[in-house]
């Protein structure tokens, strides 16, 4: 589906709405131009995928820093795809967010084996937690794993 060549690319503005879409993207995720513009980026969001995953991408996005991640997408028809992401702000000439960058390219398999119990973990805290504290116990378990492992969240995904 994603071949090492590709690289999808998507606009948002401040809230995650699609401004701007590749052919990559609409190709990969099976979305007309129309069927992605101005709605929200999680569109795509695969249901495996942690809220408190989206949380640390805000919390850092919005910080004005740039942000990895690996992530299991959905198409139009429930499909999944995996990515390797690189989210930016982009700023104006005073230093205002005006919007976000999202490029992504094929993840290697081994980045996606070391990615998925995580994954696991954080939406069993989740579900746990019940909707109330889901993210919240996500992120907790996230920041305890990294901890034990005496790594921070960019330099994990950097190193998968």
């Amino acid at each position: 589906m994603l071949d090492d060549s590709d690289i999808i690319v998507s606009k948002t503005d401040l809230k995650g709405r699609i401004t701007y879409a590749n052919r990559v993207f609409m190709r990969i995720a099976n979305y007309p131009e129309n069927g992605l513009l101005h709605q929200q980026h999680n569109i795509v969001r695969h249901p495996d995928m942690p809220r408190g995953a989206f949380k640390l991408l805000w919390d850092t996005i919005q910080a004005k820093q740039e942000f990895f991640a690996y992530v299991k997408n959905m198409t139009a028809e429930g499909h999944y795809y995996w990515v390797y992401a690189n989210v930016t702000p982009d700023m104006d000439e005073q230093g205002r967010v005006v919007g976000y960058f999202s490029v992504r390219r094929k993840p290697k398999p081994s980045a996606i084996a070391a990615i998925q119990p995580v994954y696991r973990e954080m939406l069993e805290a989740e579900r746990q937690a019940g909707p109330a504290r889901a993210v919240e116990a996500s992120v907790a378990l996230l920041t305890n794993k990294l901890q034990s492992l005496g790594t921070t969240y960019e330099r994990f995904i950097l190193d998968l």
